[in-house]
């Protein structure tokens, strides 16, 4: 039996996606943030590593983003790493690729290629720009996308630069997030059919997708096209971030008029402090509650807020977010071997995800996959034999 069809040494348990196998062509970014998180909920992730080492440039054994996955290598360039490819693919149902348009088909393991295989593959396409269009062929990064797509132009001060929200916004939200909306949704259609489909999932199209919302807020004649001008963008004052008295920062997102009332209570703002409806006053009234926040530490608002429907919160960096009570007491984050980490999201009743598997290390899985997928067993020496002991076999706890 070949094909999706085949499912020996697949495991019955491990989450919602237990059973389906999934082909990642190796690269950076959204593409492996996709996959990791298809592997998070319990999909067989095979990873197809390039040789030479890690395209991310750190250790590997810390990549998170390959957590949950088996790894072998293949060079792309040679028959026999296409026809490897090609092999999985034949076995899959799911395909992930992240080169610039063109590129797989160039290799000979684009849609086509594999389709002519397995009809029934999911063939999930990342990219900046798209798969067509003036700038398809261009190189890019995240923060271009968002900056064309209209998004990065409406965070931060409007009397400043924008502000640049690491590479989440981009590369994550609105590019690994709808590659496996689009995965998924094509999974379904071609369980339903029996035919797979190519899917298309740009970053810039996400992004744009993002701002839904927004767009119709502009339309309705409810948002300014600028800056530090809105409800929600650090124009309103009672949605916004303020310094505390030791240089921390206490995030205010009081909108609805009883949470203010409450934000404004514990604040305490006296009793002439301009109406939160008053715009001409916005400025004073955040002059105001400037003011009040400066007056005392961070830890210090954190306790006066803390237990409330103020909508305040403090400002944790990375470090201090893992041992938040609330963040803690639901296990959001977690440490196997030493390595903190978020744990599979969303969480599942029935189906829950794991962390079964490390970081994969490249090539570390090569006689695994060939006997649990049927693939030929692989010649003496073609796993990475510094790679695979230790590796092959290991499970999170």
């Amino acid at each position: 039996m070949t094909g999706a069809r085949a499912r020996r040494g697949v495991a019955a348990a491990g989450g919602p996606l237990a059973g389906v196998r999934v082909v990642e062509l190796a690269g950076i970014g959204p593409a492996p943030f996709a996959a990791m998180l298809l592997g998070d909920l319990g999909a067989d992730v095979v990873r197809v590593d390039r040789p030479g080492g890690s395209p991310l440039g750190i250790d590997p054994a810390y990549d998170i983003t390959n957590r949950n996955k088996r790894s072998v290598i293949a060079d792309l360039k040679s028959d026999e790493g296409v026809r490897l490819v090609l092999e999985l693919a034949d076995r899959a149902d799911v395909l992930l690729e992240g080169y610039r348009p063109g590129v797989a088909e160039r290799l000979g393991v684009g849609p086509a290629d594999c389709h002519a295989r397995n009809p029934r593959l999911v063939y999930g396409r990342m990219t900046g720009w798209g798969q067509d269009g003036p700038l398809a062929p261009r190189a890019g990064h995240d923060i271009g996308y968002t900056a064309v797509a209209g998004a990065l132009g409406m965070i931060g001060p409007g009397e400043g630069p924008p502000a640049i929200p690491a590479n989440l916004l981009g590369d994550y939200a609105g590019g690994s997030l709808y590659l496996v909306t689009g995965v998924l949704a094509a999974l379904h259609h071609a369980r339903a059919t029996g035919a797979g489909q190519v899917v298309d999932a740009a970053i810039v199209d996400g992004v744009a997708h993002l701002g839904a919302m927004i767009r119709g807020m502009v339309a309705a004649g409810g948002w300014q096209d600028r800056r530090g001008a809105n409800l929600l963008d650090g124009g309103c004052p009672y949605y916004a971030v303020y310094e505390t008295a030791d240089g921390g920062w206490m995030a205010v997102g009081a909108l609805e008029p009883a949470f203010y009332a409450e934000f404004a209570r514990l604040l305490g703002l006296p009793a002439d402090a301009p109406d939160r409806g008053d715009l001409g006053r916005w400025d004073e009234l955040r002059a105001l509650i400037a003011a009040r926040f400066k007056s005392a530490t961070r830890q210090e608002w954190t306790e006066v807020f803390e237990g409330s429907d103020a909508c305040t919160a403090p400002v944790l960096s990375l470090a201090e977010a893992v041992a938040h009570p609330h963040l803690a007491a639901r296990g959001t984050f977690a440490d196997p071997g030493g390595v903190t980490q978020p744990a599979p999201a969303p969480r599942f009743s029935a189906t829950p995800g794991a962390l079964r598997r490390p970081p994969a290390l490249p090539g570390a899985h090569t006689a695994e996959v060939a006997r649990d997928w049927g693939l030929p067993a692989p010649a003496p020496g073609a796993a990475a034999p510094a790679t695979v002991a230790g590796q092959a076999g290991d499970r999170l706890p």
